[in-house]
């Protein structure tokens, strides 16, 4: 796919999914990845317009997506997804072998990457929109045990 190919909603979901997913330190560097990974040939201008576009900020960790925390130093995994947690859930609820997650607006997606780190078992996968996540478990025992141990680390400290 190159750039041409690739509508601007297109590359920059992909753009957020490198991002959430890898510790990206340059725009360069983030090029080669699209360019690599994805089939995307960017110019320097458009994956500035980009990362501007989706509010993407760097910090001590590389680029980050608006509202996620820096991925912890030390790989504490499980008190970055805790504090993610609290600063994030508003419910939880099992249905089947899905948990569907409540955030108030524009903060699933920060809330999902930290899921997304911590590998917790049983997960499958997340899906994030702008405040909601789905997040499909292995079987309806593991989806239970899920959402009960999100809404507890994200009451811990409250």
């Amino acid at each position: 796919m190159t750039a041409t190919a690739a509508s601007p909603v297109q590359r920059r979901a992909r753009l957020a999914a490198l991002i959430a997913a890898n510790q990206v330190w340059s725009q360069q560097e983030l090029a080669a990845m699209l360019r690599k990974r994805e089939g995307i040939v960017v110019t320097q201008a458009t994956l500035s317009r980009d990362l501007t576009e989706l509010g993407v900020v760097k910090g001590p960790n590389g680029y980050m997506l608006p509202g996620a925390a820096p991925a912890p130093a030390g790989g504490d995994r499980d008190a970055a997804l805790a504090n993610a947690l609290r600063q994030h859930l508003v419910s939880a609820a099992r249905g089947g072998t899905t948990v569907v997650l409540r955030t108030p607006s524009g903060h699933a997606n920060s809330l999902a990457v930290e899921i997304d780190r911590a590998g917790l078992p049983g997960v499958l996968g997340t899906i994030a929109g702008d405040d909601t996540i789905f997040i499909a478990a292995r079987d309806t025992e593991a989806a239970t045990v899920l959402a009960r141990t999100l809404e507890r680390l994200g009451r811990q400290g409250a």
